[in-house]
């Protein structure tokens, strides 16, 4: 998919009512795309112009998840997945969210999926002071990332998966760097908004297909 002045790119969002499910939702509709976004609730965004919401309590449960999240993804051009488990809820939320995404992915025939996972996750785990301090606090959690990148590379999707390091609700900056290899230190960071502006320049025109870019301000 290219960008251009006339196209009107179709997402669907999942995890659209997280802190960065959010800000995609939002640099998407001010780009002048349309955007479905999956949430749990249909009072949980407000209305706007180019957005609709698909309403699935919970995308754990094949029946009826699956089919309401394949009629939703119909007639899209791709997935973004900002799926993330909350303070008490599941740490499998993302591989079983992702398990079902991939389902309805295939019944629709959509294959551009962008999916938020983090760094620190599968190959990008070293000995560093981030991987090791990340692991000790939030463990299960990225071994939840771990299992959905492992569903998404053994996808015949075209996928991207992207690795932020800790999240800011900071204004945007626009000046972030992206790279495979970009080297994450323990005060890397990178803002929210900058992290959708990235999500959705790259499910619209794909820079890292097939690959797991990093993202830092």
């Amino acid at each position: 998919m290219r960008q251009n002045d006339s196209k009107v790119v179709r997402m669907v969002v999942l995890g659209a009512t997280g802190g960065t499910g959010r800000a995609v939702v939002e640099v998407a509709l001010r780009a002048g795309h349309a955007v479905t976004a999956v949430t749990r609730r249909a009072d949980a965004l407000p209305p706007a112009p180019g957005l609709t919401v698909a309403v699935i309590p919970d995308l754990a449960l094949p029946d009826p998840a699956d089919e309401r999240l394949a009629d939703a993804v119909a007639g899209h051009d791709a997935v973004v997945s900002a799926l993330g488990p909350s303070a008490r809820g599941p740490v499998t939320v993302c591989a079983d969210g992702t398990r079902s995404a991939l389902r309805a992915m295939k019944a629709a025939d959509v294959r551009r999926l962008v999916a938020v996972s983090a760094h620190g996750a599968a190959e990008s785990r070293d000995r560093s002071p981030y991987s090791l301090a990340l692991w000790a606090s939030v463990g299960p959690k990225m071994r939840d990332k771990e299992a959905m990148e492992a569903l998404i590379r053994a996808s015949d999707t075209d996928w991207t998966i992207v690795r932020p390091p800790a999240l800011r609700d900071t204004a945007p900056t626009g000046r972030y760097r992206t790279g495979t290899d970009l080297r994450i230190r323990l005060t890397t960071a990178v803002s929210r908004a900058d992290l959708a502006d990235f999500i959705v320049k790259e499910t619209i025109e794909p820079a890292y297909l097939r690959r797991a870019p990093r993202i830092a301000s």
